[in-house]
């Protein structure tokens, strides 16, 4: 575990690298939680968290679901790359002390059938709400990153698709295909939440 001291430094001199999880149900609800932490404190967001140093993909997938929605095996789930995005924060999770936050998110749609239900939530979040899609586009509550994956959810095909999981949870070959989707938003670069952009490297 990182000291308090520490981790501050190490947020306020390089971005911080993580996964989203996208839950969709039924393909017409999303998963929100009501935050309690900063960044982003108060605002209706997905589910996520910081991936730890060595820690592939797939197991910081395994463990932010286990932790913050005790989901146990996320990845029979099979996740499906939904893009690269930045989020930038004027706070960290320390409070407003004077230094931001700058995340590079990996987002993931995971596909739940109408019915699904979380088993559990985590202190992060006061409370975890399934949103329609349409009243979670327009609410204010819901915080504007989370508002930018919208648009993308209605495009995005379902199935294994190139950078997804296959069943043995290895990732798949290609992160182009999520990234070329979060080029279709518009309203992204716009409102500042940013695609990473495209090179010859995943």
């Amino acid at each position: 575990m990182i000291e308090r001291e520490r981790f501050i430094e190490i947020v306020r001199d390089t971005p911080l690298v993580s996964v989203d999880l996208v839950l969709v149900r039924g393909g017409a609800e999303i998963l929100l939680g009501l935050r309690n932490n900063r960044p982003a404190q108060g605002s209706w967001f997905v589910p996520g968290g910081a991936i730890r140093k060595n820690e592939p993909r797939a197991a910081a997938l395994q463990r932010v679901a286990a932790r913050e929605l005790q989901i146990a095996d996320v990845l029979a789930l099979r996740p499906q790359l939904l893009g690269v995005f930045e989020h930038f924060y004027p706070d960290c999770f320390a409070g407003d002390i004077g230094v931001s936050t700058h995340y590079v998110v990996i987002a993931h749609r995971i596909d739940v059938p109408a019915g699904f239900e979380v088993p559990g939530i985590d202190a992060q979040h006061r409370s975890l709400r399934w949103w329609p899609l349409a009243e979670a586009a327009e609410s204010e509550a819901v915080h504007r990153y989370t508002r930018d994956y919208l648009p993308l959810l209605a495009d995005h095909k379902r199935g294994p698709p190139p950078g997804g999981f296959g069943g043995d949870g290895a990732p798949q070959a290609s992160c182009d295909a999520g990234r070329a989707l979060v080029a279709k938003s518009p309203s992204a670069a716009a409102r500042g939440h940013k695609k990473c952009p495209q090179s010859s490297d995943c």
